[in-house]
């Protein structure tokens, strides 16, 4: 049994204090949905535990006239219940709606997912279709991340040791677009993904004005396959299309075999799943 202080600050200025004070010795914790799992894993010993749970205005899922925010004590069940998420955030509806059972999506929080940083992260993926930022406050001030450049390999992030991640920035013309987001695992009974597939398209007409897809499982971090993306922009809307995107999409990918998945059955879930999320979002978008 690991023994570790439980600290619970009020405000911002307080969990910077602690973190100075001890430094590497003590982890965050929002929902702890991953690192208490952790520490039972003994991947994680603590000194502290620094709680975020006392600060509560930093739950929060709003829009305004520069965009979405997302606060990042959100819970994913505040994501999965919010009218706005669902109707003009769907990958991240999606995303949020399939992180493991009822009672662990009252708990964790999409900070914590995202700060967690596994390549399997549900709600990864559709942050980066929907071209989300991540804002971070530190002693120094805050500072933007694109979350493109947040992931810097598996279980690790730019954030810094002495910054907390407070918001998701989305921003306003992310509304424009229809957007999907599949989990394909084993079963539809909290496990893990062994791929994700995220896709976000604005559509004039006929024609596929923007794009964005990211994946997940599919490399050692969260990507986006901007090769893909870059093909779509321009293109006349047809199946031949999209299917085509999902080759270069899995072109781009780089996973892993593992004990969930192969490296090319991820490939090939790649290449299915990209045209069928796109005819998701793109069903979406005409039903709003």
């Amino acid at each position: 049994m690991i023994d570790y202080e439980y600290l619970k600050p009020k405000d911002l200025e307080e969990v910077f204090s602690l973190l100075k004070s001890y430094g590497e010795r003590a982890v965050l914790i929002a929902g702890g949905t991953d690192v208490m799992v952790n520490i039972r894993n003994k991947k994680l010993a603590p000194e502290a535990l620094i709680s975020l749970r006392g600060l509560e205005d930093l739950a929060y899922v709003k829009k305004g006239e520069d965009g979405y925010h997302i606060g990042a004590l959100a819970t994913h069940r505040m994501l999965e219940t919010s009218s706005l998420v669902q109707s003009e955030l769907s990958a991240l509806y999606d995303g949020a709606s399939q992180v493991g059972s009822v009672q662990i999506r009252n708990v964790a929080t999409v900070g914590g997912n995202i700060c967690n940083a596994a390549p399997s992260a549900d709600t990864a993926s559709p942050l980066l279709a929907l071209d989300a930022v991540a804002v971070l406050r530190g002693p120094g001030g805050s500072r933007k991340v694109p979350l493109t450049e947040f992931f810097t390999g598996p279980s690790q992030t730019v954030r810094a040791s002495d910054e907390v991640l407070v918001e998701f920035e989305i921003p306003s013309e992310m509304g424009q677009f229809g957007s999907a987001y599949h989990k394909h695992s084993r079963r539809k009974a909290m496990d893990l993904p062994i791929l994700g597939v995220a896709v976000s398209l604005k559509i004039e007409g006929e024609i596929i004005r923007d794009a964005r897809i990211a994946l997940s499982v599919a490399a050692p971090t969260p990507m986006r396959a901007m090769e893909a993306e870059a093909y779509l922009k321009g293109k006349k809307l047809s199946d031949d299309v999209l299917i085509e995107a999902g080759k270069i999409a899995a072109n781009e990918a780089s996973p892993r075999d593992s004990l969930r998945g192969k490296a090319w059955y991820r490939k090939e879930m790649i290449e299915t799943f990209v045209p069928r999320m796109a005819h998701k979002a793109l069903e979406r978008l005409k039903n709003r």
